[in-house]
C-alpha cells in the first residue's frame, strides 16, 4: 500500500524548485532532477514525472506554489484510482 505522505513529499522535493508560477507541465522539467523520467515511489505505487503527464488530468494551470500544484496531482491520482 501506497504512503500518501511520502509520495506527497517526493513530488514536492521534486517540483519545488521550478519557477513559480508555472503556466503547463514543461515548466516543471528543468526542476525535476531526474528530468521526465523522475520517479515518485511508494508501496504499490511508482509513476514517473512522463506518466504523470499522460495519466492523470491536465491541471488547472497556473500554479503558484508547488504545494499547490501537488495538492491538484494527489486528488487526481485519488480520483483516477492511483491511490
Amino acid at each position: 500500500m501506497a504512503d500518501e505522505t511520502e509520495i506527497r513529499q517526493q513530488m514536492i522535493d521534486a517540483f519545488e524548485g521550478a519557477d513559480y508560477p508555472i503556466s503547463s507541465p514543461m515548466d516543471l522539467v528543468p526542476a525535476l532532477p531526474n528530468g521526465p523520467g523522475t520517479k515518485f515511489e511508494s508501496g504499490d505505487f511508482s509513476m514517473t514525472a512522463m506518466e504523470l503527464n499522460t495519466k492523470i488530468p491536465g491541471g488547472d494551470f497556473p500554479y503558484e506554489s508547488a504545494e499547490a500544484f501537488v495538492d491538484d496531482i494527489m486528488e487526481n491520482l485519488k480520483d483516477e484510482d492511483y491511490l
